[in-house]
């Protein structure tokens, strides 16, 4: 009964602000600073994220990246569903995390359009649910060579995974896992806003293509 109710509301409030805080930690920003005394947001497509990132022709600053912003989403869930044995607790803890990458308030609300924090976030939510996405990110990478693309076909499938009975793995559906799925993709998929209206115009640039 607690996992559906879930801890007192103002744990709740604390639980969101600790994991917004965690997610807003600007990891790419402050390696490329620290590393190479650029500023990421001056490169590319100004983007905080590990493709922009990549960007500055730095690789291992990029993995670093990818792996930090993924981290601190699955972070902020785990510790928050273990300190409270909360589905509910760590759904919201997660989702301030994504919101916290998205619109870190230490960069003016600036932040990254969330694609590895969302993988993070499925992956600790129920790590089947996170495989599912990144196949089906895989898949469609392979198939049309278009990472925003990728992006926005595997955040929409998430909710529908998040459905699938998983009893077999002990996963049984949970609802905050769902609303927590469905969540974060629609903020993938405004986030990618301008992406979908390349992908329209058949503009967007292709994974491995010359920038120009």
């Amino acid at each position: 009964m607690q996992d559906l109710v879930g801890p007192a509301l103002g744990t709740l409030a604390l639980v969101a602000a600790g994991g917004y805080l965690l997610g807003s930690i600007p990891f790419g920003v402050i390696l490329t600073r620290v590393v190479t005394g650029q500023d990421v947001r001056s490169i590319g497509s100004g983007n905080i994220g590990a493709t922009n990132v990549l960007r500055t022709g730095r690789k291992d600053l990029a993995i670093a990246t990818l792996i930090l912003d993924a981290g601190k989403g699955a972070a902020a869930l785990l510790i928050a569903r273990e300190l409270f044995n909360s589905e509910v607790a760590g759904a919201i803890a997660g989702g301030a995390a994504f919101l916290g990458h998205l619109f870190p308030v230490w960069l003016g609300f600036r932040g990254g359009k969330g694609v590895a924090t969302f993988f993070g976030l499925l992956l600790a939510a129920a790590w089947p649910l996170g495989l599912l996405a990144g196949a089906t990110w895989l898949i469609v990478a392979a198939l049309f060579r278009i990472s925003s693309l990728a992006a926005l076909v595997s955040s929409a499938a998430a909710p529908a995974y998040a459905l699938l009975p998983l009893a077999a793995l002990g996963l049984p559906t949970s609802a905050p896992i769902l609303v927590l799925a469905a969540f974060t993709a629609a903020l993938i998929w405004v986030r990618h806003h301008q992406n979908i209206g390349r992908l329209l115009r058949g503009a967007e640039p292709r994974i491995g293509a010359g920038k120009a």
